[in-house]
């Protein structure tokens, strides 16, 4: 039985990504915890259904991932719900680093910045896959959205090994295919319908962190 759970959650699924971050967002425009992680463990099968590729960033999304999660389930759950609950917790309580990296390495709002970040180059390399034409380099179109967007926070080691990944991808067709939605005009729609929402989850992130000078955290 534990095999056939394994594969099955494996399998990347566009729709369920479109769901849950859906969910993401309460009516006042709060962040909800518990979905953005869900909707990262989509992105995270999205990665590896992309083979080997992707495993610097789907495995350092994964520990991120499990240090949220941690917190969520900690006797302070409570204070992490949303991401705008945790930045105020955090910072009221000196639980972040802001300067250097001292007795917090996994606070929650370094540990999200981090998604956050990965978010926005996946947020623009899906866009740009969603916009392209059956010639179009899913390479150039990576690489291209990775130096917008994560490359400026990676050292050179890590952008060159990312630049050489980037190469091995497969084409723009084997992409639409792991997306599991069916023909390239259907994936091509719910992506038009996910990524607004991922966006808007990036965005009022970005203004949050934007506010508390939290963009840089060590």
């Amino acid at each position: 039985m534990a095999d056939s759970e394994g594969s099955v959650e494996q399998k990347f699924s566009l729709q369920e990504v479109l769901d849950t971050f859906k969910l993401c967002l309460s009516e006042n425009k709060e962040v909800y915890l518990q979905h953005y992680v869900a909707g990262w463990r989509g992105l995270v099968k999205f990665l590896n259904s992309l083979g080997s590729v992707f495993g610097f960033i789907s495995k350092d999304a994964v520990n991120k991932i499990q240090v949220l999660v941690s917190h969520l389930n900690g006797e302070n759950g409570s204070q992490y719900v949303t991401v705008q609950s945790m930045v105020k917790y955090e910072l009221d309580n000196e639980l972040v680093d802001l300067t250097k990296r001292g007795g917090h390495p996994e606070s929650g709002c370094r540990t999200l910045l981090r998604l956050h970040r990965a978010l926005r180059w996946l947020e623009l390399f899906l866009e740009r896959l969603r916009t392209s034409t059956e010639d179009s380099k899913t390479s150039v179109m990576c690489a291209d959205a990775y130096n917008e967007s994560l490359a400026q926070h990676h050292p050179w080691v890590v952008r060159k090994a990312a630049g050489m990944a980037f190469c091995m991808l497969p084409g723009r067709q084997a992409f639409l295919e792991v997306m599991n939605v069916g023909p390239p005009e259907q994936v091509v729609a719910m992506l038009g319908e996910a990524l607004p929402l991922i966006s808007e989850v990036y965005q009022i992130t970005e203004e949050l962190y934007s506010q508390h000078n939290l963009l840089d955290l060590p």
